[in-house]
């Protein structure tokens, strides 16, 4: 070949590779300064589009974002990051941030898992291999992101899980039967409201709209306020769970009732039914039961059942009457199929083999801080405690995490990664290190140690519900 011909070839190949990265990933500015992030986004084989923002003094670390639940027939974008803000601050110190938004809505873990590791593979032929790649996420990306650290441990260096569902699949959907069940028992014995098996989301919804409406309708009497006490507890609704509203005193029993009756109502609109239905029609059938189940015992180990038998002595209703109500009433059992299905997909085992730094917010309603519990039981059962910490957030609501509390919380599993030792995980420190990375934004960390997780369960014996 002669230089002039090696040159045309060479022309030609360079050529046709921009032209195919045009076609899978368009930068926002073709015009930007050097000094500014690259921001590139995509489209992946399976059609789920994709996000980068690359600093210009990238520090070598990308950190794989997994978004939250995004509602069936909801805009779908791709996210790199938490929020704005949080965003901002770690562009400025260096880090490149990637995202998918998965390929689905919904219970997508199928879908998520590969768009996430295809992402970053895109990114890592666009921009070079990462020095350090973390996966993150919060709510059901905390979820997505543990999916990640025990199947793919090949394809990060460690992980982080901010409110994540990460007790898995199967337990989530098995705690959330539990207070539709209770409320339909005990509020309303003789309706037809259907707790599983939805046909559709129009049915979905007006099981929903059913079952709130009696609760709306209990909420006015003193034994109707029990019992919707009772239900709460049976997810371990904490009774501080909004940042709207007042942290009640440790003995207000009506203002803790109050402030958990609205967290009540949005579990029902949001995961009881209308994402129940999504997950069954992925998962082929009903994946959770409480055959076998025992409330009394259930609510012995709430972490609110002082709450509930301080309401029932004060309406002057018998609690033991209601359990053993709940205990005769007839049960849910799952479909196997659907059970297996969901624990394939979206429970997990505990085997770590890359670190994993895992924060809740204390005052929770809609993944309580128990999942915790889940995952602390399941890691320690496998033999992979020494990889897991975790901290807590004095904080209401659900991923109400400050930035700066975010940043401390990737500095110290950055630490862990460099020196092979966990350190720094204790309040005092993850404060003092969130008031460096940003003055500006809460710091809440806090001394705490959830109860146990209520519905955790035996992959061997799933009809056990224990």
């Amino acid at each position: 070949m002669t230089p002039r011909t090696r040159t045309r070839t060479a022309r030609r190949t360079a050529c046709t590779a921009a032209l195919l990265l045009a076609v899978t990933a368009v930068p926002t500015s073709a015009a930007a300064a050097p000094s500014d992030p690259s921001h590139v986004e995509g489209r992946l084989a399976s059609g789920a589009t994709y996000m980068m923002d690359v600093p210009a003094a990238w520090n070598g670390t990308v950190l794989l974002f997994s978004h939250g639940y995004t509602q069936a027939g909801a805009p779908n974008p791709a996210q790199d990051a938490p929020d704005d803000a949080t965003k901002a601050l770690l562009l400025a110190r260096g880090y490149a941030l990637v995202g998918s938004s998965y390929a689905t809505t919904g219970w997508a873990v199928t879908d998520a898992v590969p768009d996430q590791l295809a992402t970053l593979s895109a990114f890592t032929d666009r921009f070079g291999a990462a020095r350090r790649t973390i996966a993150w996420g919060r709510s059901y990306g905390g979820l997505v992101t543990t999916a990640i650290a025990e199947r793919h441990p090949e394809r990060i260096d460690g992980s982080l899980s901010l409110c994540g569902l990460v007790h898995g699949g199967v337990a989530n959907w098995n705690n959330t039967l539990d207070p539709a069940f209770a409320l339909k028992t005990l509020l309303a014995p003789d309706s037809d409201i259907p707790l599983t098996g939805l046909p559709d989301q129009t049915a979905a919804t007006d099981a929903a709209n059913a079952l709130t409406s009696v609760v709306d309708s209990a909420q006015s009497t003193p034994a109707g306020r029990a019992r919707v006490a009772l239900a709460a507890a049976l997810h371990n609704i904490p009774v501080w769970n909004q940042p709207t509203q007042t942290r009640p005193a440790a003995t207000d029993w009506d203002a803790q009732q109050a402030n958990q009756y609205d967290a009540v109502k949005g579990l029902l609109k949001i995961a009881a039914f209308n994402r129940r239905q999504e997950a069954e029609v992925r998962a082929g059938g009903n994946m959770s039961w409480n055959t076998g189940v025992d409330y009394a015992q259930l609510l012995g180990r709430s972490s609110v059942r002082k709450e509930v038998t301080e309401l029932y002595k004060k309406a002057g209703l018998s609690l033991k009457a209601d359990l053993a109500t709940l205990n005769r009433a007839p049960r849910i059992s799952a479909d196997p199929a659907a059970v297996a299905w969901m624990s394939r997909t979206s429970s997990f085992t505990g085997r770590l083999t890359k670190p994993q730094f895992s924060v809740h917010t204390i005052g929770d309603a809609l993944v309580p801080v128990q999942t915790e519990s889940a995952l602390r039981r399941a890691v320690t059962a496998a033999g992979s405690a020494p990889l897991l910490r975790q901290a807590y957030t004095d904080n209401a609501g659900h991923c109400t995490f400050s930035p700066a509390e975010q940043l401390a919380a990737l500095h110290t599993l950055e630490d862990r990664l460099t020196t092979g030792r966990w350190q720094g995980t204790d309040p005092e420190s993850l404060n003092a290190r969130a008031t460096a990375a940003d003055p500006s934004t809460p710091t809440r960390y806090t001394a705490y140690r959830p109860t146990p997780y209520l519905r955790p369960y035996d992959l061997a014996h799933p009809a056990d519900g224990q």
